[in-house]
């Protein structure tokens, strides 16, 4: 896998340095060499990841008579037996790799070669001899190649013929500067309306356009000719026609095509893995590779190695983690495997979100491609090639909307009788389609449309814009999707998740073979008595355990999104209100903030999806619109921040000793007059390995150390001869006592899981509304108490009453916390139970502290409180100390300890009069 660019044409502004440009722009896709090549007019770059033939494949390449130069992003899987037959007419191989044999094909036999490919490939030829440049895409488009006519600049010269620049990433071509970083609105409304964006050849760029699937370019004096190589759409429609049979034949020769892919796909001098979600596609690849490992070891597995590495993103406590299903097929691997389990975060999603979308290019339909990112930025660490099962849905009826086009196909071919059948069977599918609308118009929620919160101007604009979809005939629909509606966008997701970390995807469901054969056969084959992919399921009957090959109810590769989006709505609402967003010409800027507001607070039906979209383009926008660094971070590896720990190794803010946090103060004015004065304590974070009295009094005895050292006039005012407690974060003491666990290390019964979804969640937080948070109630108060104190709390609110399932439940429960957005780690990824016993490690902690403070301190000391504190209230847990928890929670009334960033869980506070 490579990345490719070039140019065409006799524009002044196209030479060498342009070249070097790209490749520099491209280094991820290729951390393993580079090189150009220029001829009069013409000029190739590449940057190329090293797969095979390492030692002899580098490119640009040129033919052994120098007629023709290549530059080739990807892998022909049938190059052995096309170089057999190269050789047998003669053709002298100089190399051992497919790219030789790629460029030897074209020079015998022209474009009528590319058809010829079983791979994937975005590819450029030059003609020294005819003058013509060639481009080609493969036939699903797996790999991207994107062209801009010069001409169409406002700014070209005025020159004989073409001027065309190429490459395979959009950002490529943006960096050359010759093409001006407008966006397409016509394509920003398609997405925004639709959820499509990559259905025709425009780009979220005017004047840049992408080759489609199965399309060649030919620039030469003549012109720019856009063509096809291939009539693959035709042959999938004439095999439709075939109607074969699904039979026990038919059946085992579709797995004997599906085992041969997955072989052709493990080609490899560098290690391969595999991408395992739980779902029966990936499931499928990795349990083919698991069975040909089990056979005994052998050429096509050397690069998987002894064990197969899959890498998983799991979500412990989601509704939509798919964890269960991934350890079903672990399972059923039998020791040949090494297992990756990744644990996407809201906050480290947060933290992705801009690199994310400037890997992309082009904004993503949902957060569910950021699930993958963090998976290959895990893969990258162990492997280089990673297998999956993409492409299996837009082939098989993989998604419920295929349901509904088979069933109008069997209503207009009057087969009345079966779609009832059909109907029937499918019930349990359809119904969970149903459930959603139908809790939506019980709980009254509001419908939203997207065009309404559009700008006027731009949703009159392009209001006869359509997204026209096939109804009723299940295979055209397939092929609509294939190749134009879904695939393209998630093979546009793969291509730049894979490549952002030097790593190359292959997809063995996409061998145009056995997508044929698969279409020969009768519709049964794709669905038949409710069952989607039948012909999948009954081919991996037996290697596939039944708990995933005969499971309804798929999620697919997605992220919690609903979840992480409450989570993380603080930031959402700064990209939504500020000003640059308001700006754009795109947004009704108060009608979105109105319906965010409405849509955390439950009262009306928007899916995160939409917000995602107007965030997606906002983010967008900024940085290929408005930044003039397009490549910022992303060729420098990752920073130094290790994201995927969740900020474990992040350093706290900046604090000096005996000052405020930022945007806080030291002092705060009590009712009766009182002032305390508050001296955060920063510290390192804490785990339940820590030590609680030996790292509690160090912090306090380095505070009066600093005090001693570093205090002034105001200091020693407001310090010496005054009351004082030491306020501790309840955090941190139920971390230190081991009562805080990692969300995925709480495994949320079903139980828990129906329970979450009857709490409220508000904006404040989620409480018991997440089932992590839920399985440690029912741990700590036992199930039939919480059942008890839920049926309380049904009859409280008829009555009126508030707060009675927590009166019934116990104060234990009211304090359990699940993870909080700006916590700092752990926090920010556990759930935690109150601290054990509160009151005594109060009492315990001062009678320490006492011991190690400095004499003339120890008879003013008060005490210590354990407290609960944020920016929305304060409550003490604990106490031992003279006053009552009324005056040391209102000593926090402002929360001057945050509770992130500054890493500050303690304070050392001192009472004074009224100054």
């Amino acid at each position: 896998m490579c990345g490719i660019g070039g140019y065409y044409g006799h524009d002044p502004r196209l030479k060498q340095d342009i070249l070097e440009l790209m490749n520099a722009c491209q280094c991820h896709r290729g951390p393993d060499g580079q090189g150009v090549f220029t001829d009069e007019g013409v000029g190739l770059s590449h940057r190329r990841l090293a797969i095979l033939a390492r030692e002899s494949g580098a490119q640009p390449m040129t033919s052994a008579d120098g007629r023709y130069t290549i530059i080739y992003n990807g892998e022909c899987y049938n190059y052995l037996p096309l170089r057999a037959e190269l050789e047998a007419a003669g053709v002298h191989m100089r190399t051992d790799s497919d790219t030789e044999v790629v460029l030897e094909g074209f020079a015998t036999y022209g474009s009528a070669f590319f058809d010829r490919m079983d791979g994937m490939w975005g590819v450029a030829i030059w003609d020294s001899v005819d003058r013509v440049l060639t481009l080609s895409r493969d036939h699903f488009g797996i790999k991207p190649l994107y062209i801009a006519d010069l001409s169409q600049q406002m700014d070209a010269p005025s020159t004989q013929g073409p001027n065309i620049v190429f490459a395979s990433e959009l950002k490529t071509i943006l960096a050359t500067g010759l093409v001006a970083r407008r966006a397409d609105d016509r394509t920003v409304y398609r997405y925004l309306a639709f959820r499509i964006h990559e259905d025709n050849p425009r780009t979220f760029f005017r004047g840049i356009t992408r080759l489609m699937p199965g399309e060649m370019v030919t620039v030469s004096e003549d012109g720019i000719e856009y063509s096809s190589y291939t009539s693959l759409k035709e042959e999938l429609r004439a095999a439709a026609q075939i109607n074969r049979p699904l039979d026990a034949e038919t059946v085992r020769e579709y797995q004997e095509r599906l085992v041969e892919s997955v072989r052709e796909r493990l080609q490899s001098e560098v290690p391969v893995g595999t991408s395992l979600s739980g779902g029966l596609d990936s499931t499928t690849v990795a349990l083919i590779i698991n069975q040909m490992l089990s056979q005994g070891a052998d050429r096509s597995t050397s690069a998987v190695g002894a064990r197969q590495n899959t890498f998983s993103a799991v979500f412990p406590g989601s509704l939509n983690d798919e964890e269960r299903y991934v350890d079903d097929a672990l399972a059923a691997c039998e020791g040949h495997v090494q297992a990756h389990k990744i644990y996407p975060s809201a906050d480290q999603f947060k933290n992705d979100m801009v690199d994310f979308v400037r890997t992309q290019e082009e904004p993503t339909i949902s957060t569910g491609p950021y699930a993958q990112y963090v998976v290959m930025r895990e893969a990258a660490k162990s492997v280089t090639v990673l297998l999956d099962g993409q492409g299996a849905d837009e082939m098989m009826a993989g998604y419920i909307p295929y349901y509904f086009v088979y069933f109008r196909q069997l209503r207009a071919q009057g087969r009345h009788a079966a779609l009832a059948a059909e109907v029937a069977r499918s019930a349990d599918v359809l119904a969970r389609l149903g459930r959603f609308t139908a809790m939506d118009k019980v709980r009254r929620r509001r419908p939203v449309h997207a065009h309404t919160l559009f700008n006027q101007d731009f949703a009159q604009r392009y209001a006869d814009e359509r997204m026209d979809v096939v109804r009723d005939n299940l295979k055209e629909r397939l092929i609509q999707d294939l190749f134009h509606n879904s695939l393209p966008s998630l093979l546009r997701y793969e291509d730049r998740n894979t490549m952002r970390f030097s790593l190359e995807g292959r997809v063995p469901f996409l061998d145009k073979d056995t997508v044929k054969f698969l279409f020969s056969l009768s519709d049964e084959a794709i669905i038949t008595s409710g069952w989607n992919k039948n012909v999948l399921r009954r081919a991996v009957a037996g290697l596939v355990p039944d708990s995933i090959r005969l499971r309804r109810n798929k999620i697919g590769f997605t992220t919690p999104e609903d979840e992480w989006f409450r989570r993380i709505k603080g930031e959402i609402f700064d990209i939504l209100s500020s000003r640059s967003f308001g700006q754009r010409p795109w947004f009704n800027q108060a009608e979105v903030l109105k319906t965010f507001d409405d849509f955390i607070n439950g009262r009306n039906d928007a899916s995160t999806m939409l917000f995602w979209r107007l965030v997606n383009v906002e983010l967008w926008a900024r940085i290929y619109l408005d930044s003039d660094d397009l490549g910022a971070d992303l060729d420098a590896g990752h920073d130094a921040r290790d994201l995927s720990e969740h900020g474990k190794f992040l350093p706290p803010d900046a604090h000096t000793p005996l000052e405020a946090n930022e945007g806080k103060q030291l002092d705060i004015v009590l009712p009766d007059g009182t002032v305390s004065r508050r001296y955060p304590l920063q510290t390192e974070k804490f785990s339940a390995d820590s030590d609680m009295d030996t790292e509690i009094t160090r912090y306090v005895t380095d505070f009066f150390k600093d005090l001693e050292s570093l205090g002034d006039e105001d200091d020693r005012v407001a310090t010496q001869g005054r009351r004082w407690n030491l306020t501790v974060s309840e955090k941190i003491i139920a971390i230190m006592q081991g009562r805080s666990w990692f969300v995925w290390e709480v495994k949320p019964s079903f139980a828990a899981k129906q329970l979450s979804k009857c709490v409220t969640r508000t904006p404040a937080g989620i409480g018991l509304g997440d089932p992590v948070t839920m399985q440690l109630a029912i741990d700590e108060a036992g199930l039939g108490r919480i059942l008890y104190a839920a049926a309380g709390s049904v009859v409280g609110k008829l009555r009126g009453k508030k707060g009675v399932f927590y009166d019934l439940a116990g104060a234990n429960v009211r304090a359990i916390d699940g993870p909080t957005e700006y916590s700092v780690y752990p926090s920010n990824v556990s759930a935690k139970l109150p601290p054990k016993d509160p009151d005594a490690v109060a009492q315990h902690l001062t009678a320490i502290i006492r011991e190690a403070v400095p004499e003339s301190f120890r008879d003013t000391f008060d005490g210590v409180v354990v407290m609960d504190a944020n920016d929305i209230g304060r409550n003490v847990l604990g106490l031992h100390a003279g006053l009552s928890a009324e005056h040391y929670e209102l000593q926090f009334a402002d929360n001057p300890l945050g509770q992130g960033s500054q890493q500050t869980p303690m304070a050392v506070v001192f009472d004074r009069d009224e100054m």
